[in-house]
This record gives C-alpha cells, structure tokens and sequence, in this order.
C-alpha cells in the first residue's frame, strides 16, 4: 500500500534576470540565467510552464524566501502571489530560461514586476510542467489563443513537421500585440482585433478543419468554453486530439480562477452531454 504521508514539496528554484527586452507595448520578453535552473528538465512538451512566486507590493521580503516561513509570520496580503507563466524557450546547454509576460500597466503583481525587471533581479519559480505537444502523425493542425497564450502556440509552432497545414487564431487588442510566428509547417494565420468571448468560436466555424486535424485551445474560460464545445460537439473532434484549458477568467485573479476551475470543468463536461 501507498503511504498516506504527503510528498515533500520540492524548494523552488531561484533565477537571476540577464535580458529584458520589450516585445510589444503589452509583451516584455526576460531571460533568466544562474545555478538555480541546474538540472531544469523542459524540452518534452511545448507548454510547458513554471510557477512563479511574487511578493506583493510593500511586503518587504525579496527573492529568496522561504514561502512556507512567509505564510507562518506574516499577514495573509504579504504571502507571496503565485502566477503561471508558459516557458518560450529553454537552453539546457547554456541554462538559459526565456518566459515572454504579458503586461497591463500597473495592473496584478507579475505585469508591474516584468516591466521594472533589470538584469541582475532575482526571481523564485516552481517547475517546469507540462502536457502538450503536437502530434507528429496529425495531418493538420488548430492553435487558438489571445495573449497569454501567444507563448506556448510560439512554442508549439517550432515543432510542427515541415510543410504540415497549421492554422492559427490570436484574438489580441490591436495589431501593435501582434508579434511574428514561425514554423517549419504551412502556416495560415489570422489575428483578430475584436474583443468578445465568442469572437474565436466565431472565426474558428469559419475555417476548414481536415480529418485528425490535432487542436491546442487555451485561453479566457469563457472563451475557451465556447470553442471546446464547438470543436467536440459540433466538430467531432475527439478529445484525444484536443488540448484545451481556461488559462485565466475575466474579473478573477488566479487565485479565484483556482477556486472556480473544478466548477468550470463540470460545466464544460455538461456541455458535451446536452
């Protein structure tokens, strides 16, 4: 038998800032370095991620910290912010980490820390996960998102096979969020400009989808509902070749879209079943 004694949680890893540079007025590309990403194992999948850990502002604590130490001897607002971020680009050789934050001025904790970071900050991150990469045997393939997800698609698109049809939908605010995708498959992109929860279910009914077509949907909650409901119900995609997750819902912080996901994956299951 299993024993019932919990599993240690592993120390989280402490990065150092090398490289800042702003992609897009709303996107700031870091790259991490340092002896804490030693043994880092990111490479399998294309989603993959890392928990990062934020104090809050004026909690008066900075990378490194003992979180578990944070949460015994300081007021619950001073505990550290845990935010999700996927991984861009990953170089074992050397070490090198490269997370890409989508910013929104002097909102959240992550956003505002992106945009101050130097070269030589530290930061404390958990990781790497992960579940998704495309299907090498697929015969085409569906990557639909907005910002937070323009990353992992990135990602993604590097290990498409050669000359394989990709069709890609991005729903940012304007074209200065726009940033350049590459792939080794035919790629056909569209951005879309419009805001809307149904705004990527609508683009999505309009396009041509072949058989074993392998879809990664990610994204707003109620966005990515609407979508994964078309794609198995009114598509007939199986979920097997479907990667689908609500990264974040409208009006929630993290921590509130975590306390409301077990009740968004019902709903999506009774989507199936009407």
């Amino acid at each position: 038998a299993q024993s019932a004694r919990p599993e240690r949680r592993r120390a989280p890893r402490v990065v150092e800032v090398l490289d800042v540079a702003q992609l897009t007025p709303r996107m700031v590309r870091i790259e991490f370095g340092g002896d804490g990403l030693d043994g880092f194992t990111a490479g399998e999948f294309t989603d993959h991620y890392v928990k990062v850990q934020f104090p809050p502002p004026g909690a008066g604590y900075s990378a490194p910290f003992d979180q578990e130490e944070i949460r015994a001897t300081h007021p619950r607002e001073q505990w550290p912010r845990t935010r999700t971020y996927s991984v861009r680009a990953w170089d074992p050789d050397r070490l090198r980490l490269t997370i890409d934050f989508v910013v929104h001025g002097a909102e959240g904790v992550a956003g505002p820390w992106a945009q101050r970071a130097a070269a030589g900050d530290l930061l404390q991150l958990q990781g790497p996960g992960g579940a998704y990469a495309p299907d090498p045997d697929a015969s085409a393939y569906l990557m639909v998102g907005d910002p937070s997800v323009i990353p992992a698609i990135a990602a993604s698109l590097e290990r498409v096979p050669a000359g394989r049809p990709v069709q890609v939908v991005l729903q940012v605010a304007d074209r200065d969020d726009q940033v350049e995708l590459t792939t080794p498959g035919d790629l056909y992109l569209h951005w879309l400009h419009t805001p809307g929860d149904e705004v990527l279910a609508h683009a999505v009914r309009e396009l041509e989808l072949p058989e074993r077509t392998d879809a990664f949907v990610h994204g707003e909650a109620s966005s990515v509902r609407a979508l994964r409901r078309h794609l198995i119900v009114e598509r007939g995609i199986h979920r097997d070749a479907l990667s689908v997750s609500g990264y974040w819902k409208r009006s929630r912080t993290e921590e509130g879209w975590r306390e409301d996901k077990p009740e968004w994956n019902r709903l999506v299951q009774a989507d199936e079943d009407t």
